[in-house]
């Protein structure tokens, strides 16, 4: 990996950088426009402060939590992150195997370099009934989305994750300043294959992105699979609540990363919100800035279930295949039982409200 390993995960992203194509760099980097949103989401973990309780007579935390069914070691699951063969030759298969060695969620993306049920299988040669749910872009021909959501169901992924705050395409410029537009030969989104009108071989982006796609859209969806439905990208309590009534199972708090529409509220800030209005409905998980096993108290004080990590995923997938992205969930694991620990927390069920405050200027 390097003469030493990285003790953060800005040193992961920093030996990443190294080893990637600066191309592909700026692709897993980069926001939309002047990724003002991008930087936000980290700096909107730093103006929350923790307020440790002391003298608790606490045992050492413990980590283990249950989401849709799927018991987890620890409430930290893998964001969909698109292409990770542009970060690996192996791509998904190594991010599928540390997954599931440490036990946590691979949450695998419709836009995967490797098929789902290559991914799926990867995932079970380390152990036999790993969580693995699928993200999923609804698209208009609801023939096509339902090819696809059997792909996932034969495959057996626990979960359907719906990305819904992409009516459109970000506009990404450092995209556009490399002009990257095509995916290197022998790379392709294998989830797609023989899909009607989404099997360019090597454009970036073979989804239907439309702002037709609607509730309507959800409901039929719900028509055609049993599988536990998870709202990606909510930002709005209202939206929140509708989605409750209309039977979702969960909703994951989530700007994109930064890469959708630029000037969105960091995901932390909007957090409290969401989880007032499901009022412990559905499970509320969080992406988008998570860095340190700090921001993940912060999150699940603030009323998160778990948080879900992308960048630094495949920084560690650049750094070092599946042992470094071994080593950042084992990284971010040790600094959430420390931070846990120093907050007088025995396990994430009880954190409160109380331990989190917005610093002072």
């Amino acid at each position: 990996m390097a003469d030493h390993e990285p003790v953060n995960i800005r040193e992961f992203e920093a030996l990443a950088r190294e080893r990637l194509d600066p191309v592909f760099y700026d692709y897993f980097a980069s926001g939309a426009q002047d990724e003002v949103t991008v930087r936000a989401n980290e700096a909107a973990f730093t103006r929350l402060t923790l307020v440790p309780r002391i003298l608790r007579g606490v045992a050492p935390p413990r980590l283990g939590v249950t989401l849709l069914g799927d018991e987890t070691s620890m409430p930290i699951m893998l964001a969909p992150t698109a292409f990770h063969r542009l970060a690996h030759p192996d791509g998904e298969r190594e991010t599928a195997r540390a997954a599931a060695k440490a036990g946590v969620t691979l949450i695998a993306a419709m836009l995967s370099t490797v098929a789902i049920e290559d991914v799926a299988a990867e995932a079970r040669k380390v152990a036999p009934d790993p969580s693995l749910w699928f993200q999923l872009y609804v698209q208009p021909d609801l023939a096509i989305t339902e090819a696809i959501v059997r792909r996932a169901e034969s495959a057996g992924c626990g979960a359907l994750v719906v990305t819904v705050d992409s009516p459109a395409l970000g506009r990404n410029e450092r995209g556009d300043r490399n002009d990257f537009h095509d995916l290197p030969p022998g790379i392709r989104c294998e989830n797609l294959q023989g899909l009607t009108g989404a099997d360019e071989p090597g454009s970036v982006r073979q989804v239907v992105l439309s702002p037709e796609i609607s509730w309507t859209h959800l409901d039929r969806l719900r028509e055609i699979t049993d599988l536990p439905i998870v709202l990606k990208g909510v930002l709005h309590p209202e939206d929140a609540r509708l989605a409750v009534e209309r039977g979702v199972d969960a909703l994951i708090v989530s700007n994109h990363g930064g890469r959708q529409l630029d000037t969105t509220p960091p995901t932390i800030d909007r957090l409290p919100l969401i989880a007032d209005a499901v009022d412990r409905r559905v499970p509320v998980l969080l992406d988008s800035g998570v860095r340190r096993g700090t921001d993940v108290v912060k999150a699940l004080a603030l009323g998160a279930n778990a948080v879900a990590i992308g960048r630094p995923a495949v920084w560690g997938l650049a750094a070092a295949g599946e042992d470094g992205v071994t080593a950042v969930l084992r990284l971010l694991r040790r600094e959430l039982e420390n931070a846990l620990t120093l907050c007088g927390a025995d396990s994430p069920r009880s954190l409160g409200r109380d331990l989190v405050q917005a610093a002072r200027c």
